[in-house]
């Protein structure tokens, strides 16, 4: 975080531009997560950069920490905070960034043992703010010596932040647009499939399902499986 602002704002072009590249490239979310944390701590300097996701499948939803280019035990173990809780959730709740100068000395950071292991001093936590003001997570940068993060860093740390909010939507979205495709791909060759049974076996459709069901069951396979089995068996 020394570099003069001219520097800094070329860096954090250059890591604009890589995360921009990821949103159409085939990383999967992991490689996508490990891939922001580590240009950001490049871009920065700071000594750890970590990458917290909302998780909405749970009741109520939680924070997990999703990626950091630490390597350090105490940090990478899985954790997760409340929505209410710390720094992280903090951030999440009001969608606006938090500069503390030493986490130690603040009634909101709640992981002062890890940070008193590690040597973590000041703090900027932004939020990766998504579609229609929701958001996503939370981009944490420690340094390990006390710096003061001025509104240029926090600015520029936010482009990152929401450019990598973009990616990982994006990611998403085409994860689940090829698991979507698959499953109808999966659904037109076993109904295929189950009109070969009909006609070859004068099995109803209920009867030619449950059929295939059994197969699958027995053989340890999968139903698209055993329907492309049954569609080979007909061709040939």
């Amino acid at each position: 975080m020394e570099k003069s602002n001219l520097q800094t704002y070329d860096h954090y072009i250059k890591a604009l531009v890589d995360i921009s590249q990821a949103i159409t490239s085939d990383l999967f979310l992991e490689d996508l997560f490990k891939l922001i944390v580590m240009v950001t701590a490049k871009v920065t300097g700071v000594e750890i950069c970590s990458l917290w996701l909302v998780d909405e499948n749970t009741s109520p939803p939680v924070v997990r920490l999703k990626a950091t280019q630490s390597f350090d035990p105490d940090y990478v173990k899985d954790r997760e905070l409340q929505l209410h809780e710390g720094v992280v959730g903090y951030v999440v709740t009001t969608q606006k960034p938090l500069i503390i100068d030493d986490v130690l000395l603040n009634e909101r950071f709640k992981e002062k043992d890890m940070a008193g292991k590690l040597g973590l001093v000041s703090l900027v936590s932004v939020p990766l703010q998504g579609k229609e003001s929701k958001v996503l997570g939370v981009l944490n940068c420690f340094t390990s010596k006390p710096y003061k993060f001025t509104q240029t860093d926090v600015n520029m740390l936010t482009a990152v932040a929401n450019q990598a909010a973009v990616a990982i939507y994006n990611t998403n979205l085409i994860i689940r647009t090829n698991i979507i495709e698959q499953e109808l791909k999966s659904r037109k060759v076993i109904e295929r499939a189950k009109e070969v049974l009909m006609n070859r076996r004068s099995m109803g459709g209920e009867e030619a399902y449950r059929w295939m069901q059994k197969r699958s069951m027995d053989a340890r396979k999968s139903m698209l499986e055993i329907a492309e089995a049954i569609l080979l068996a007909d061709e040939l």
